[in-house]
């Protein structure tokens, strides 16, 4: 680490005080509080999927009351154009000359936090447009590129179930999304701690943790993790072996169609760094990849029609991979 540590150590410090703020409004929850986080601190954008009623756009609110960052909320609805979301040009009048000009009028993607609500409800051509801005971090209208201020972290959510009049994200768009989180219900204590905090009268006031200029530098310390030589060559192996042509893993030439790309692997790489960084440690273990293999890989592993009809989903194929991959010897 470059920077001077009682400085690092003071910054490290929020990131409790910012997992704490969340769960003042959130119950339970916490795998998916942390896995939010360590996208935020590694720089890429989320997908999170779960049924109506459970706080999906509760928790992005949430984290933006406890960042001091600038938030918006696009509902993604059938009708909505790229031009709702990017921004478009009005005709403006100089008062003085009487000229007359074209003003880019900058749409809701100019913020730090976007929540894209329902992503699969817009058709391909906004999703396209959301999805530029997600990887080029600017956008393009009539001929002209506009950079988005940083940190810029998108989270969209869906609905698995009702299915009727979507749009599905296609395999090559999913992968655009750092991770792909899996909300699920509550326990039964959890549940009756939402029902007595969400019915009387008091609610949870969240203040600002972290500023944009203290989450750019903690995106920058993630990158400065140290991971050894052979944990990367595992994370490698198991991207590989998701792979039904070379893959040696009886498993996934059985029910996978098609295995991850080299992304997959940058972000289980990065992901694990920040989850590393987020408990207070500078190197990378395999604890760390093992959490973050499952939404990282969860969209990246296209599952066969067998695997469909049989109900073996790409979580099981992750956790058959991690449990048939060489892992390195050493305590790592």
């Amino acid at each position: 680490m470059n920077q001077p540590s009682i400085a690092i150590d003071k910054l490290l410090n929020k990131l409790p005080q910012l997992k704490s703020a969340i769960q003042k409004v959130i119950v339970g929850q916490d795998n998916i509080i942390e896995e939010i986080v360590v996208s935020l601190l590694a720089g890429g954008h989320c997908l999170l999927e779960g049924v109506p009623g459970l706080a999906k756009t509760l928790m992005v609110r949430t984290l933006a009351d406890a960042l001091d960052l600038p938030f918006r909320r696009i509902q993604f609805t059938p009708d909505l154009m790229p031009t709702d979301i990017v921004g478009t040009e009005v005709l403006e009048e100089d008062h003085a000359t009487g000229k007359r000009f074209f003003k880019f009028n900058k749409g809701p993607l100019f913020a730090n936090i976007v929540l894209a609500d329902e992503i699969n409800r817009t058709p391909p051509k906004t999703q396209a447009a959301l999805l530029e801005a997600m990887q080029e971090f600017s956008v393009t209208y009539g001929g002209q590129t506009y950079p988005l201020d940083r940190p810029f972290f998108i989270l969209a959510t869906q609905n698995p179930i009702e299915q009727a009049g979507t749009y599905p994200l296609p395999e090559a768009q999913l992968d655009r999304f750092l991770l792909y989180i899996k909300i699920g219900y509550p326990s039964a204590e959890e549940e009756v701690q939402i029902l007595s905090n969400t019915t009387g009268t008091r609610q949870a006031k969240v203040e600002p943790v972290l500023g944009a200029a203290e989450i750019i530098q903690l995106q920058s310390l993630v990158r400065e993790v140290s991971i050894s030589e052979e944990l990367v060559h595992f994370v490698a192996l198991l991207v590989r072996a998701t792979r039904p042509d070379t893959s040696t893993v009886p498993y996934i030439k059985e029910w996978v169609r098609w295995g991850a790309g080299p992304r997959a692997g940058q972000a289980l790489i990065l992901t694990a760094k920040a989850r590393a960084l987020s408990h207070g440690r500078y190197a990378v273990t395999m604890e760390d990849l093992h959490a973050m293999a499952f939404p990282v890989l969860r969209h990246r592993l296209l599952m066969n029609f067998r695997a469909e009809a049989e109900g073996i989903t790409s979580d099981m194929a992750t956790a058959e991979l991690l449990r048939s991959v060489e892992r390195p010897k050493g305590n790592l």
